[in-house]
């Protein structure tokens, strides 16, 4: 630890002993306060330096959400879409399977109304 730029004064008392001791212990508590200042701002510039990371990062993972919160709603009108059209057909399935049915019962009737009149003699 020097006294650089620190000439020293001709010791001849305690005092002055005392003095110079107090200046070097206080020039020494100087140098380790700069030097943990200096290590605390570099610490603080990395921990900006991540945090800034970070911040990026979730930013992409904003975007990357927003996206996909877009295609499930978009998947979410396309099944209400479908949901619709599936009603739609199983209403025209039940509507053809009525017809079918009283077509049938259409001819069965035809039917026994042409054995009726073949078999019945007038």
């Amino acid at each position: 630890m020097s006294n650089a730029g620190y000439r020293q004064l001709p010791s001849g008392s305690d005092s002055d002993r005392r003095q110079e001791q107090l200046t070097a212990s206080t020039y020494d508590v100087l140098q380790r306060t700069t030097e943990s200042i200096q290590r605390s701002n570099q610490i603080a510039i990395e921990t900006e330096n991540m945090g800034a990371e970070v911040l990026g990062e979730l930013g992409e993972q904003r975007e990357s959400l927003l996206r996909t919160t877009r295609r499930l709603e978009d998947a979410d009108q396309d099944l209400s879409k479908s949901r619709v059209i599936i009603r739609k057909l199983g209403r025209e399935v039940l509507y053809n399977k009525i017809i079918l049915i009283l077509i049938i019962i259409l001819e069965v009737g035809i039917l026994a109304g042409l054995l009726v009149l073949k078999f019945v003699k007038f």
